[in-house]
């Protein structure tokens, strides 16, 4: 695991919290972004554990998989997570 693994999943999770937030579960453009970070975090180390990726920078050069992996996972987890915590929120406050 390297710090640009990292940024990389932190980011795509704040992208995919508020692709997320456009639904009518959104939290609000600060905490779309908060719960997307965090939740492209965790999946995307998840994902990376799974995977078996060393980390995006091995012997100097740029892993392209290990690239993708954590975009992708950091971004569905982003997504999921902020989509879950919304919908909770909004049955929530229903009642």
């Amino acid at each position: 695991m390297d710090i640009v693994s990292l940024v990389v999943q932190i980011v795509s999770g704040v992208v995919g919290g508020n692709a997320a937030g456009l639904s009518k579960q959104s939290l609000g453009p600060m905490l779309n972004s908060v719960v997307g970070g965090v939740g492209g975090l965790v999946l995307g180390q998840i994902l990376a554990a799974v995977t078996g990726e060393p980390g995006m920078i091995t012997a100097g050069a740029l892993s392209i998989p290990a690239l993708l992996s954590s975009v992708v996972g950091g971004g569905v987890g982003g997504a999921v997570l902020t989509f879950v915590a919304g919908f909770i929120k909004s049955k929530m406050a229903t009642k």
